[in-house]
């Protein structure tokens, strides 16, 4: 059986850095709800999709967000996520370090986009207040992290690990992993240990123009993510990591449901609980990792595969 890990990323923006404090009420509203004349298709829907299909994620929270605008808005996505009995895990992103009223750190007046932009030291800071944030706003004990933007390094293991957090899931082949530290001369595409620290990298695959794309629901056609966790199950792989956001089944603007994502989402749901007899979907929590003790090539999908998603995703981008 194939541990299949579909992922969350939950953020909120206020597409840009001026006057945030105006932007953000609204800001939190279609980022966390995603309200539309059709319904709510932010976090509620996903959650109401998992729930029924008996599906557990694994949402990474950002928190750093409420060293600006205070702690309840960041309670009351803990809170969504705890009564939909979904796992909540840290994330952070280093841009809100600036802009927290209290300063996280004493030295930073200016934007660090990537956690890989600080010390160890700082990393260990940013961490810890991270999952103390989480703490505060309700959420149990994390255990696991990904970085914004997959944006970390070796030094963030090591962080991880002073803060006594047993997983990363930042590890992203096409993006920072091959210049992270992490298993240097190699790709990792399945669980390895580091810096007492355990790695689920992000799933990765050559599509049919040869590059290197990673699993994220927005990015893969279900065609694709369906052969490539058949193939990951023949393979007798580990792990199986699914990036997804909480505002991924809105258009840009997030004001209108992307019935081509909801339709989507829908179909990998439907796929994963009809088969969970050979995909267990789970999370970090209780996890006993299996790592590998050399790494193989990173999956493939067929071009007319790729081709589908590319003529899909040119209908997405027309009629948002």
């Amino acid at each position: 059986m194939l541990d299949v890990f579909f992922t969350v990323d939950v953020e909120i923006w206020c597409d840009g850095w001026n006057d945030i404090d105006e932007k953000f009420p609204d800001a939190f509203r279609r980022y966390v709800y995603g309200q539309t004349r059709h319904g709510q298709y932010g976090l509620p829907h996903k959650l109401d999709v998992l729930d029924s299909h008996g599906l557990t994620g694994v949402f990474f929270v950002e928190p750093l967000f409420s060293t600006r605008f205070g702690i309840e808005p960041l309670a009351e996505v803990v809170g969504l996520l705890n009564d939909g009995k979904q796992e909540v895990q840290l994330h952070l992103h280093t841009e809100w370090v600036d802009e927290s009223v209290q300063p996280l750190l004493g030295d930073v007046a200016s934007k660090r986009q990537y956690l890989r932009n600080f010390n160890l030291e700082e990393q260990i800071t940013l961490i810890g207040a991270g999952a103390k944030l989480l703490h505060e706003a309700g959420s149990p004990p994390v255990n696991a992290f990904r970085a914004g933007s997959f944006g970390f390094n070796k030094d963030t293991l090591t962080a991880l690990a002073a803060n006594g957090m047993s997983f990363d899931s930042s590890y992203n082949a096409s993006m920072f992993g091959l210049d992270s530290g992490v298993l240097p001369g190699a790709v990792a595409v399945e669980p390895v240990v580091c810096e007492d620290v355990f790695e689920y990298p992000m799933t990765v695959f050559h599509d049919g123009t040869g590059g290197l794309r990673h699993a994220q629901l927005a990015a893969c056609s279900f065609r694709e993510l369906e052969g490539l966790l058949w193939n990951s199950l023949a393979a007798e792989r580990n792990a199986f990591v699914i990036l997804s956001h909480n505002f991924e089944l809105l258009n840009p603007k997030k004001d209108r449901a992307d019935w081509v994502m909801v339709k989507r989402f829908e179909k990998l749901c439907r796929f994963l609980d009809r088969n969970r007899d050979c995909f267990n979907v789970r999370g970090f929590d209780g996890l006993s990792p299996r790592v590998v003790s050399e790494q193989p090539e990173p999956l493939s999908s067929p071009r007319w595969k790729t081709i589908e998603r590319l003529l899909e995703q040119s209908y997405r981008r027309i009629y948002q």
